[in-house]
């Protein structure tokens, strides 16, 4: 999106700041909903939890790669946009903060809701 290292960037969403951080919180909020749920004692998933996981990595990287870059991890955005700078390319550096918070928030979301969920367990 920004032409740098593979660095996360807004031109899949008009540059909206807002819908940046939307696809961002949503789509960490899948991934760890997911790790949680399959890796969950009461759930016992077994040896298949590794797989889902990695499916739902997956899915949430074909859904997003075309928005934002999907980092739905903080420090896979910031590296990129760390040496992008570097290099002369301040975009990525620019914007780095959408995909530093949007996960968190994202992650933190999901973790109050699957503690609610496993509550009713």
């Amino acid at each position: 999106m920004t032409g740098g290292f593979g660095s996360n960037g807004l031109a899949g969403v008009n540059g909206s700041i807002v819908a940046g951080l939307l696809v961002e919180i949503v789509l960490t909020f899948i991934f760890v909903m997911t790790i949680l749920g399959v890796t969950s004692k009461k759930a016992g998933h077994g040896s298949f939890g590794g797989l889902i996981i990695g499916l739902t990595l997956t899915l949430v990287h074909i859904l997003g790669i075309g928005l934002t870059g999907t980092s739905v991890n903080p420090a896979r955005s910031l590296g990129p946009a760390i040496v992008a700078a570097i290099s002369g390319n301040s975009a990525p550096i620019a914007c780095v903060w959408v995909f530093i918070v949007g996960p968190f928030i994202g992650a933190a979301l999901a973790a109050f809701v699957y503690k609610f969920l496993e509550k009713d367990n």
